[in-house]
């Protein structure tokens, strides 16, 4: 037995079928007629990198230590004097393997025989068995590319890294391999999702998924091999971009954010991601967080929500998070030994219409699924109870993001939020589901079973076979 999971890193599922309904990817149209094309939901935030967390650990990334892209370490314990930050857009990807809690294991710690490219996750994995692992002349070629804002230089990366993928596999034939293929991520940030040249990134993904089945058809694997096609997050347009730091400097508050997280006395820290959602982590030098009736905090909050960028402000309090939305009021969510709870306090931020009480993790996807924000309810409360969380998480309204400044692209499409064109993504197999499946993070302990490898304890997804 073999599982290969090509990742089409930021394809929407609407793309992906109306492209197959055209017939522009026969390799994968094949596959879907075998097995099935289903619409499941990511994490929160839907970024790059946190995202990849369901597929390879079966968890939600913020409770693993992988709160957003960028993040504070407010701790002290990760991060390095004098910032303290991360930013895994840079050689700080590396850190990733560290910064993830070491009692949660990859499936690579879990299945010996692995292979893995382009993978912002790697622990379990020797060196021999990461393709496009960290080098300087990767790193020099990944750099160029971006700051030239050369797109079609990212399809060539795929293209090459495809060929290695369909090599190694053919040659070593793994049991498990992970292949990140990021070229629809990065034409729709430039072009947008719509732009002809994310079909040429599918396209690559199609010609990779066919080469994998010709070679493994033809020395009789094929029968025993899962392929299968998925996606971290979608994407939205992008018109508007709010300078989240500026504004906050505005309001007469020190920053610290990246590039430039060097300033003197930082109050607040700005840690955005993918652009569409940000950590704000108040009074920086303090190792815990401030009071929930901090003056500073609340006057902070109303501006933020009085700004059209803003769709969810989302603020931890105990072990639970009240979520705001202008003009929608605000909630409470909590998980306790009875479920998952949404109460509507002075409005619907969600737009559920009915409060939920004790909902299994199940019944809290099927409430929130047809909203705007599917599987809002426990990705919040995940990712707001998480010990590296911020303060104040945003969740940017459509049109718009938070970055303003500093990409050597201008980003005309986004992702990072709760909302639907970036929580849902394609999951396309090659055999029947014995149950529908639901989240990314069932992935990981469907790829167990179907190696006939134990599922451990403690996931946050559940086999769909």
């Amino acid at each position: 037995m073999s599982v290969v999971i090509l990742l089409a890193d930021g394809a929407r599922p609407d793309s992906l079928d109306v492209a197959l309904q055209r017939g522009e990817l026969p390799a994968l149209a094949r596959l879907r007629d075998e097995g099935g094309l289903h619409v499941v939901t990511s994490c929160f935030p839907s970024v790059t990198g946190p995202a990849y967390t369901p597929f390879l650990m079966g968890r939600f990334p913020g409770p693993v230590g992988l709160p957003g892209l960028r993040w504070f370490d407010r701790a002290r314990t990760a991060c390095r004097f004098p910032d303290y930050t991360r930013s895994y857009v840079g050689y700080q990807m590396s850190a990733v393997d560290r910064d993830l809690d070491p009692d949660a294991p990859t499936i690579f710690e879990l299945c010996d025989e692995s292979l893995a490219a382009l993978s912002v996750i790697s622990r379990g994995l020797d060196k021999g068995r990461r393709i496009g692992a960290i080098t300087a002349r990767s790193a020099f070629r990944a750099a160029t590319t971006h700051f030239r804002g050369n797109v079609a230089g990212w399809l060539d990366i795929d293209r090459d890294v495809a060929d290695q993928i369909v090599e190694r596999i053919r040659k070593d034939r793994p049991a498990f391999t992970f292949a990140a293929l990021t070229g629809v991520d990065k034409v729709s940030h430039a072009r947008g999702h719509a732009s002809a040249m994310v079909l040429d990134a599918l396209r690559i993904v199609d010609n990779t998924a066919a080469r994998i089945r010709d070679d493994a058809e033809q020395d009789g694997r094929w029968k025993a091999m899962s392929l299968w096609i998925v996606s971290d997050h979608g994407h939205s347009p992008v018109v508007h971009h709010e300078d989240l730091a500026a504004l906050i400097e505005a309001a007469g508050m020190r920053t610290m954010s990246h590039p430039w997280v060097y300033n003197i006395a930082p109050e607040v820290a700005v840690m955005v991601s993918g652009n569409a959602m940000a950590h704000l982590y108040l009074e920086v030098p303090a190792r815990s967080r401030p009071a929930a009736g901090d003056g500073r905090v609340g006057a902070l909050i109303e501006m933020l929500l009085a700004r059209p960028s803003v769709d969810l402000l989302i603020t931890p309090v105990d072990a639970a998070a009240v979520v705001y939305a202008r003009q929608r009021g605000a909630a409470r969510i909590w998980h306790d030994d009875r479920g998952y709870h949404y109460r509507r306090e002075s409005g619907d931020p969600l737009g559920l219409l009915t409060d939920i009480s004790c909902a299994s993790m199940n019944a809290a996807y099927g409430a929130t699924l047809e909203s705007d924000y599917p599987d809002g309810i426990v990705q919040i409360v995940n990712l707001a109870t998480a010990p590296r969380s911020g303060e104040i998480i945003l969740s940017a309204a459509r049109d718009w993001d938070f970055r303003a400044r500093y990409e050597p692209i201008p980003h005309i499409s986004s992702h990072g939020a709760l909302h639907r064109e970036h929580m849902l993504v394609p999951l396309l197999v090659n055999q029947p589901v014995k149950r529908e499946p639901r989240r990314t993070v069932d992935v990981m302990p469907s790829a167990l079973t179907s190696l006939g490898l134990p599922v451990p304890d403690g996931l946050d997804g559940e086999s769909f076979l």
